[in-house]
């Protein structure tokens, strides 16, 4: 895509997909759900855009984040909790 066009719904949806994704790989609750809620609320954001470019800016941007998402991923990986969180552990039926 080059940085004039607009992105596609269809490459719009793939990007807010990737973002949930990889939210998935923080081992931490906290980071986790903070990165999925962010993720969501930016998206929800953006979604009144109208002007191509203005859309395909907060494409681009959505682009970079999700390398940054990524990268911290793979740092949080490194440095993981040894215990899990509360909000985590499995309710025990009485």
């Amino acid at each position: 895509m080059s940085a004039s066009s607009t992105p596609s719904p269809a490459q719009i949806l793939s990007l807010f997909r990737s973002l949930l994704r990889v939210a998935r790989d923080f081992p931490d609750y906290n980071i986790r759900e903070y990165t999925k809620r962010r993720t969501i609320d930016a998206f929800r954001q953006n979604a009144s855009l109208s002007d191509p470019s203005s859309i395909s800016s907060a494409y681009s941007h959505g682009k970079s984040q999700l390398g940054v998402v990524k990268r911290q991923a793979v740092v949080y990986s490194l440095y993981a909790p040894p215990l899990r969180s509360v909000m985590e552990l499995q309710q025990v039926p009485f």
